[in-house]
């Protein structure tokens, strides 16, 4: 009886456990998502207004938190050349 109650509460939590694994998942992609929308729409903007990209460049980007590549983003906009972007 006590056995079966506590397998009963076991498997509660596991499938809570999974619910929440599913729901942090979704939330991370999501996250990761929007970070790559970003990171390609900053480097179509660069590219129109500056040619091409150097490899460092991209490199900084891919791996840049969001914020910073929001900045980066609105800095290119009113840029006159590829390096005001970066500049800090």
């Amino acid at each position: 009886m006590l056995a079966d109650k506590v397998e009963e509460w076991a498997k509660a939590y596991i499938a809570e456990g999974k619910q929440e694994g599913r729901q942090e998942g979704r939330q991370e992609g999501r996250q990761e998502g929007l970070q790559q929308g970003e990171v390609l729409a900053l480097q179509r903007l660069l590219a129109k207004r500056f040619g091409v990209i150097p490899a460092d460049t991209i490199a900084l980007i891919a791996n840049a938190p969001v914020v910073d590549i929001e900045r980066w983003f609105d800095r290119a906009i009113d840029a006159k050349q590829l390096s005001d972007v970066f500049a800090d």
